[in-house]
């Protein structure tokens, strides 16, 4: 009985690990046709980016603070939703080639520094549904700053890369800002 029971239990162990595991699979062999995907590319994008927080429409609003906020010099702990206009020129009146969609906060203390988590998506031409994200420390007053490049979709699957972000212009007193975004961006096609 005690052979009996020990390969009963080494059994059941095998069987339930096995469907611990059995969400995942390894791709072998041609696991570029299977996700839809060939080769790399590199594509490079230029526009900007509108956020406007004034206003009667603003593009950007609080979603939360903390209650040190109004106090501190950078904002700290301010919270904003997005969904700003990327456009093809720096002028709002620019022909509109997507939206930003995302959330970004305050996040340094000693300098105005914001993290930023947000979706790219395009609406026109060939890259009309496809999008990218970034996830990235944004120091706003240096004046280039690079963001990184954590995934997309469509034309963009898989991306990773960079962007170079660049102040066009800023209201001190509301927040607005135009910022010119070069994005280079390694996908697959």
């Amino acid at each position: 009985m005690g052979k009996k029971r020990v390969l009963l239990i080494l059994t059941l162990l095998a069987l339930s690990s096995a469907r611990i595991h059995g969400f995942a699979e390894e791709l072998k062999g041609d696991w570029r046709h299977r996700l839809g995907v060939g080769k790399e590319k590199m594509t490079q994008l230029h526009f900007f980016f509108h956020d406007t927080l004034s206003g009667k429409n603003p593009s950007a609003v609080p979603i939360a603070e903390a209650e040190t906020t109004a106090k501190s010099p950078t904002v700290f702990g301010k919270v904003l939703m997005a969904d700003d206009p990327l456009t093809e020129g720096p002028e709002p009146t620019s022909k509109e080639v997507g939206r930003a969609q995302g959330v970004y906060g305050s996040a340094g203390r000693e300098g105005l520094s914001l993290i930023m988590a947000m979706s790219f998506s395009f609406t026109e031409g060939k890259y009309n549904g496809s999008s990218f994200s970034l996830v990235s420390r944004n120091p706003a007053l240096n004046p280039v700053r690079e963001l990184a490049i954590v995934g997309g979709t469509g034309i963009f699957r898989l991306a990773k890369g960079y962007v170079a972000a660049k102040t066009h212009w800023f209201n001190v007193t509301s927040g607005d800002a135009i910022v010119e975004y070069n994005a280079t961006l390694v996908h697959y096609y």
